[in-house]
């Protein structure tokens, strides 16, 4: 379940050009189902138009994402819970799928705070008034989809 809008897949075929990646699209875009639940749309963009522009390097691109995010001296929470507080320090609104994927990757709350407070000791009450912001989204989203 995504609260983010959508994008018009039909209108990326249609103006742009047929999704051409020896992956499916639905192949490229299971890994952040798995990861967050729901393929983002800026990733889903990114997917459409660069495997309908230039197949060749969205291979490269997902090749190289999954050798850095899944390195294998971490496991995939503790990655997800650094990325979270890397993206929440630049305020990047990226920091709230992060904080998906470590909740679901099995972070508590007391971990996902943890990363909260250490950004605020270097960036301030911005980011932890950013980082509670996207905890209690998190808390509200988690609550929507216990009840569906």
């Amino acid at each position: 379940m995504s609260l983010l809008p959508r994008i018009d897949l039909a209108a990326v075929r249609e103006r742009i050009g047929p999704y051409a990646d020896k992956t499916s699209f639905e192949d490229r875009t299971e890994i952040y189902r798995e990861l967050i639940g729901f393929v983002p749309p800026r990733i889903e963009a990114r997917l459409a138009v660069t495997g309908a522009l230039d197949p060749t390097l969205l291979d490269l691109q997902e090749k190289m994402r999954e050798h850095a995010m899944y390195p294998k001296c971490f496991d995939v929470k503790t990655a997800q819970l650094m990325l979270f507080g890397m993206l929440l320090m630049d305020m990047s609104d990226a920091a709230q799928l992060h904080a998906i994927a470590a909740r679901n990757a099995g972070a508590t709350w007391e971990e996902m705070q943890g990363v909260v407070s250490l950004c605020f000791l270097f960036r301030g009450l911005p980011a932890a008034n950013r980082g509670a912001e996207i905890l209690a989204i998190l808390a509200k989203r988690e609550t929507d989809v216990d009840v569906d």
